[in-house]
Protein backbone atom coordinates (compact mmCIF):
# COMPACT_ATOMS: atom_id res chain seq x y z
CA UNK A 1 0.00 0.00 0.00
CA UNK A 2 1.60 3.46 -1.17
CA UNK A 3 2.11 5.58 1.40
CA UNK A 4 1.18 3.06 4.34
CA UNK A 5 3.63 -0.10 4.34
CA UNK A 6 6.79 2.10 5.07
CA UNK A 7 9.73 0.40 7.71
CA UNK A 8 8.08 2.30 10.57
CA UNK A 9 4.66 0.64 10.11
CA UNK A 10 6.02 -2.71 8.96
CA UNK A 11 7.87 -3.10 12.50
CA UNK A 12 4.20 -2.24 14.03
CA UNK A 13 1.98 -4.88 12.20
CA UNK A 14 4.94 -7.82 12.72
CA UNK A 15 4.67 -6.86 16.79
CA UNK A 16 0.89 -7.84 16.12
CA UNK A 17 1.71 -11.15 14.16
CA UNK A 18 1.62 -10.39 10.95
CA UNK A 19 3.53 -13.18 9.40
CA UNK A 20 5.18 -11.44 6.55
CA UNK A 21 5.74 -8.08 5.21
CA UNK A 22 5.84 -6.21 1.83
CA UNK A 23 7.22 -2.51 0.70
CA UNK A 24 5.18 0.06 -0.40
CA UNK A 25 5.09 -1.01 -4.61
CA UNK A 26 8.46 0.03 -6.37
CA UNK A 27 8.80 0.92 -9.68
CA UNK A 28 11.42 -1.08 -11.93
CA UNK A 29 12.23 1.54 -13.90
CA UNK A 30 13.08 4.26 -11.09
CA UNK A 31 15.24 1.57 -9.32
CA UNK A 32 16.88 1.49 -13.00
CA UNK A 33 17.18 5.35 -13.06
CA UNK A 34 18.63 5.20 -9.64
CA UNK A 35 15.62 7.22 -8.07
CA UNK A 36 16.90 8.27 -4.68
CA UNK A 37 13.07 8.04 -3.23
CA UNK A 38 12.43 4.60 -4.87
CA UNK A 39 15.98 3.48 -3.24
CA UNK A 40 14.88 4.41 0.18
CA UNK A 41 11.79 2.70 -0.46
CA UNK A 42 14.03 -0.95 -0.72
CA UNK A 43 15.26 -0.04 2.78
CA UNK A 44 14.70 -3.43 4.00
CA UNK A 45 18.41 -4.37 5.90
CA UNK A 46 17.28 -5.98 9.13
CA UNK A 47 13.92 -6.99 8.37
CA UNK A 48 12.93 -10.71 8.49
CA UNK A 49 10.64 -12.02 6.19
CA UNK A 50 10.42 -9.45 3.69
CA UNK A 51 9.28 -9.07 0.46
CA UNK A 52 9.81 -6.02 -1.87
CA UNK A 53 7.18 -5.43 -4.44
CA UNK A 54 7.85 -4.12 -7.70
CA UNK A 55 5.37 -2.89 -10.85
CA UNK A 56 6.60 -2.35 -14.26
CA UNK A 57 5.91 -3.97 -17.86
CA UNK A 58 9.68 -4.09 -19.33
CA UNK A 59 10.38 -7.89 -18.53
CA UNK A 60 14.37 -7.12 -18.95
CA UNK A 61 13.56 -3.56 -16.48
CA UNK A 62 12.02 -5.98 -14.04
CA UNK A 63 14.50 -8.31 -14.04
CA UNK A 64 16.72 -5.97 -13.32
CA UNK A 65 15.36 -4.48 -10.56
CA UNK A 66 14.72 -7.85 -8.96
CA UNK A 67 18.62 -7.98 -8.91
CA UNK A 68 18.89 -5.01 -6.90
CA UNK A 69 16.17 -5.95 -4.41
CA UNK A 70 17.42 -8.82 -3.77
CA UNK A 71 20.88 -7.33 -3.15
CA UNK A 72 19.69 -4.92 -1.12
CA UNK A 73 17.81 -7.82 1.14
CA UNK A 74 14.77 -8.82 0.13
CA UNK A 75 13.51 -12.63 0.73
CA UNK A 76 11.24 -12.46 -2.03
CA UNK A 77 10.14 -10.51 -5.19
CA UNK A 78 6.21 -9.17 -6.00
CA UNK A 79 5.18 -8.28 -8.84
CA UNK A 80 2.15 -6.47 -8.93
CA UNK A 81 -0.09 -7.12 -11.45
CA UNK A 82 -3.49 -6.15 -9.61
CA UNK A 83 -2.79 -2.32 -8.45
CA UNK A 84 -5.94 -0.43 -9.97
CA UNK A 85 -5.48 3.21 -9.63
CA UNK A 86 -4.74 5.21 -13.54
CA UNK A 87 -1.48 6.74 -13.12
CA UNK A 88 -0.16 2.57 -12.94
CA UNK A 89 -2.34 1.33 -15.17
CA UNK A 90 -2.19 4.35 -17.80
CA UNK A 91 1.36 3.48 -18.35
CA UNK A 92 0.64 -0.64 -18.80
CA UNK A 93 1.73 -1.77 -15.20
CA UNK A 94 -0.51 -3.44 -12.30
CA UNK A 95 -3.47 -4.24 -13.22
CA UNK A 96 -3.35 -3.66 -17.13
CA UNK A 97 -0.49 -6.50 -17.21
CA UNK A 98 -4.08 -8.42 -17.09
CA UNK A 99 -5.09 -7.62 -20.17
CA UNK A 100 -1.89 -8.99 -21.93
CA UNK A 101 -1.52 -12.55 -20.26
CA UNK A 102 1.77 -13.07 -22.68
CA UNK A 103 3.70 -9.69 -21.84
CA UNK A 104 2.84 -10.36 -17.75
CA UNK A 105 4.07 -14.49 -18.17
CA UNK A 106 7.15 -12.82 -20.28
CA UNK A 107 8.05 -10.50 -17.18
CA UNK A 108 7.49 -13.30 -14.34
CA UNK A 109 9.88 -15.59 -16.24
CA UNK A 110 12.50 -12.79 -16.96
CA UNK A 111 12.34 -12.19 -13.02
CA UNK A 112 12.61 -15.93 -12.12
CA UNK A 113 15.81 -16.14 -14.19
CA UNK A 114 17.21 -12.86 -12.85
CA UNK A 115 16.95 -14.19 -8.89
CA UNK A 116 17.46 -17.11 -6.36
CA UNK A 117 14.84 -15.87 -4.58
CA UNK A 118 10.71 -16.82 -4.59
CA UNK A 119 9.04 -14.97 -7.00
CA UNK A 120 5.23 -14.45 -6.43
CA UNK A 121 2.74 -12.03 -8.32
CA UNK A 122 -0.39 -10.48 -6.97
CA UNK A 123 -3.51 -9.99 -9.82
CA UNK A 124 -7.48 -9.05 -9.22
CA UNK A 125 -10.22 -11.02 -10.47
CA UNK A 126 -9.68 -9.69 -13.76
CA UNK A 127 -9.77 -6.60 -15.75
CA UNK A 128 -13.80 -5.95 -16.12
CA UNK A 129 -14.59 -9.53 -16.19
CA UNK A 130 -13.27 -12.44 -14.37
CA UNK A 131 -9.85 -13.74 -15.78
CA UNK A 132 -8.00 -14.77 -13.24
CA UNK A 133 -8.07 -18.69 -13.19
CA UNK A 134 -6.55 -19.13 -16.86
CA UNK A 135 -3.90 -15.83 -16.47
CA UNK A 136 -3.14 -17.38 -12.93
CA UNK A 137 -2.43 -20.52 -15.12
CA UNK A 138 -0.04 -18.68 -17.42
CA UNK A 139 2.14 -16.80 -14.27
CA UNK A 140 2.40 -20.25 -12.53
CA UNK A 141 3.74 -22.13 -15.97
CA UNK A 142 6.27 -19.29 -15.86
CA UNK A 143 7.67 -19.71 -12.55
CA UNK A 144 5.46 -17.67 -9.96
CA UNK A 145 5.64 -19.73 -6.54
CA UNK A 146 3.04 -18.14 -5.16
CA UNK A 147 0.02 -16.05 -6.61
CA UNK A 148 -2.35 -13.51 -4.27
CA UNK A 149 -5.55 -12.75 -5.69
CA UNK A 150 -7.88 -9.48 -4.97
CA UNK A 151 -11.46 -10.34 -5.71
CA UNK A 152 -12.39 -7.35 -7.81
CA UNK A 153 -11.47 -6.56 -11.42
CA UNK A 154 -9.78 -3.33 -12.06
CA UNK A 155 -13.15 -1.71 -13.14
CA UNK A 156 -14.38 -2.29 -9.91
CA UNK A 157 -11.26 -0.59 -8.18
CA UNK A 158 -12.21 -1.07 -4.53
CA UNK A 159 -15.88 -0.57 -4.96
CA UNK A 160 -18.65 -3.53 -4.34
CA UNK A 161 -17.90 -6.75 -2.78
CA UNK A 162 -14.85 -8.98 -3.41
CA UNK A 163 -15.54 -12.23 -4.92
CA UNK A 164 -14.25 -14.81 -3.03
CA UNK A 165 -15.23 -17.87 -5.40
CA UNK A 166 -12.56 -16.10 -7.87
CA UNK A 167 -9.90 -16.90 -5.28
CA UNK A 168 -11.23 -20.07 -4.58
CA UNK A 169 -11.23 -20.90 -8.75
CA UNK A 170 -7.85 -20.10 -8.82
CA UNK A 171 -7.06 -22.15 -6.11
CA UNK A 172 -8.44 -25.17 -8.40
CA UNK A 173 -6.55 -24.09 -11.16
CA UNK A 174 -3.21 -24.13 -10.43
CA UNK A 175 -0.66 -25.89 -7.85
CA UNK A 176 1.07 -23.21 -6.65
CA UNK A 177 0.01 -21.78 -2.94
CA UNK A 178 -2.80 -18.55 -3.35
CA UNK A 179 -3.11 -16.35 -1.11
CA UNK A 180 -6.47 -14.55 -0.78
CA UNK A 181 -7.20 -10.96 -0.44
CA UNK A 182 -10.22 -8.63 -0.42
CA UNK A 183 -12.51 -7.45 2.45
CA UNK A 184 -10.84 -8.33 5.25
CA UNK A 185 -11.76 -6.25 8.18
CA UNK A 186 -12.00 -8.61 11.45
CA UNK A 187 -10.28 -10.99 12.50
CA UNK A 188 -13.61 -13.70 11.84
CA UNK A 189 -13.29 -12.28 8.27
CA UNK A 190 -9.72 -14.32 7.56
CA UNK A 191 -11.01 -17.44 9.16
CA UNK A 192 -13.95 -17.12 6.63
CA UNK A 193 -11.47 -16.90 3.58
CA UNK A 194 -9.50 -19.63 4.34
CA UNK A 195 -12.50 -21.96 4.76
CA UNK A 196 -14.41 -20.60 1.56
CA UNK A 197 -11.57 -20.47 -0.80
CA UNK A 198 -9.30 -23.28 0.84
CA UNK A 199 -6.31 -20.60 -0.19
CA UNK A 200 -3.24 -21.10 1.33
CA UNK A 201 -3.17 -17.62 3.15
CA UNK A 202 -4.79 -13.98 3.53
CA UNK A 203 -3.15 -11.02 2.62
CA UNK A 204 -4.48 -8.10 4.73
CA UNK A 205 -4.11 -4.77 3.89
CA UNK A 206 -7.07 -1.49 3.72
CA UNK A 207 -8.33 -3.25 6.89
CA UNK A 208 -4.89 -2.41 8.86
CA UNK A 209 -5.19 1.30 8.08
CA UNK A 210 -5.12 2.57 11.95
CA UNK A 211 -5.74 -0.84 13.01
CA UNK A 212 -2.03 -2.82 13.25
CA UNK A 213 -4.46 -4.97 15.60
CA UNK A 214 -6.18 -6.65 13.04
CA UNK A 215 -3.23 -9.36 12.71
CA UNK A 216 -4.07 -10.11 16.47
CA UNK A 217 -7.52 -10.28 15.79
CA UNK A 218 -7.04 -12.84 13.02
CA UNK A 219 -4.48 -15.23 14.95
CA UNK A 220 -6.81 -15.17 17.39
CA UNK A 221 -9.92 -16.26 15.31
CA UNK A 222 -7.49 -18.71 13.74
CA UNK A 223 -6.76 -20.18 17.20
CA UNK A 224 -10.32 -19.94 18.62
CA UNK A 225 -9.18 -17.71 20.86
CA UNK A 226 -11.06 -14.63 22.57
CA UNK A 227 -9.75 -11.31 20.96
CA UNK A 228 -9.92 -7.83 23.32
CA UNK A 229 -9.71 -5.12 20.57
CA UNK A 230 -7.70 -2.44 22.16
CA UNK A 231 -9.17 0.90 23.68
CA UNK A 232 -9.54 4.22 22.62
CA UNK A 233 -5.91 5.07 25.06
CA UNK A 234 -4.18 2.08 23.27
CA UNK A 235 -5.04 3.58 19.85
CA UNK A 236 -3.79 6.99 21.05
CA UNK A 237 -0.72 5.42 22.14
CA UNK A 238 -0.05 3.51 19.30
CA UNK A 239 -0.51 6.46 17.05
CA UNK A 240 2.25 8.23 19.58
CA UNK A 241 4.07 4.93 18.86
CA UNK A 242 3.71 4.85 14.96
CA UNK A 243 4.56 9.11 14.87
CA UNK A 244 7.67 8.60 17.17
CA UNK A 245 9.23 5.93 14.68
CA UNK A 246 8.27 7.85 11.89
CA UNK A 247 9.88 11.09 13.48
CA UNK A 248 13.37 8.30 13.69
CA UNK A 249 12.80 7.59 10.77
CA UNK A 250 12.75 10.57 8.02
CA UNK A 251 12.64 14.22 8.77
CA UNK A 252 10.28 15.95 10.72
CA UNK A 253 8.48 18.10 7.89
CA UNK A 254 7.82 14.75 6.08
CA UNK A 255 7.39 13.01 9.08
CA UNK A 256 4.20 15.44 10.01
CA UNK A 257 3.39 14.98 6.62
CA UNK A 258 3.23 11.24 6.20
CA UNK A 259 1.48 10.89 9.73
CA UNK A 260 -1.15 13.18 9.19
CA UNK A 261 -3.46 10.57 7.26
CA UNK A 262 -2.29 7.99 9.61
CA UNK A 263 -3.62 9.71 12.67
CA UNK A 264 -6.77 10.36 11.40
CA UNK A 265 -7.26 6.47 10.61
CA UNK A 266 -5.94 5.77 14.43
CA UNK A 267 -8.64 8.49 15.61
CA UNK A 268 -12.22 6.99 13.05
CA UNK A 269 -15.01 6.84 15.29
CA UNK A 270 -13.50 8.26 18.51
CA UNK A 271 -16.37 11.08 20.06
CA UNK A 272 -14.97 14.76 19.09
CA UNK A 273 -12.43 13.63 16.56
CA UNK A 274 -13.05 15.50 13.94
CA UNK A 275 -12.17 18.88 15.83
CA UNK A 276 -9.06 16.77 17.01
CA UNK A 277 -7.86 16.22 13.25
CA UNK A 278 -8.54 19.71 12.37
CA UNK A 279 -6.32 20.92 14.96
CA UNK A 280 -3.30 18.44 14.38
CA UNK A 281 -3.78 19.01 10.54
CA UNK A 282 -2.70 22.49 11.48
CA UNK A 283 0.28 22.10 13.56
CA UNK A 284 3.95 21.52 12.43
CA UNK A 285 5.66 20.58 15.37
CA UNK A 286 5.90 17.03 16.50
CA UNK A 287 5.82 18.49 20.39
CA UNK A 288 2.43 20.17 20.07
CA UNK A 289 1.03 17.32 17.93
CA UNK A 290 1.83 14.95 20.82
CA UNK A 291 0.27 17.41 23.28
CA UNK A 292 -2.79 17.42 21.43
CA UNK A 293 -3.16 13.80 21.39
CA UNK A 294 -2.45 12.95 24.98
CA UNK A 295 -4.70 15.75 25.71
CA UNK A 296 -7.40 14.52 24.16
CA UNK A 297 -6.79 10.80 25.85
CA UNK A 298 -6.83 12.71 29.05
CA UNK A 299 -9.67 14.51 28.64
CA UNK A 300 -12.07 11.45 26.91
CA UNK A 301 -10.20 8.35 27.30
Amino acid sequence: MAGVTDKPFRALVRDQGCDFTFTEMVSGKAIQYKNRRTWNMLDVKGEANIGVQLFGSCPQTMAAAAGVAQAEGARLIDINMGCPVPKVVNNGDGAALMKNPDLAQAIVSKVVEAVSIPVTVKIRAGWDRVTAPAFAQGIAQAGAAAITVHGRTRQQMYSGTADWDVIAQVVQTVSVPVVGNGDIWRGQDVKAMLAKTRCSGAMLARGVLGNPWLFAEAKAALAGKEYQPPSRREKIEMAIRHFRLELAYRNEKKAVLFMRKHLAWYLKGFPSAAGLKKEIFKLTSPTEIEYALKTYLDQHC
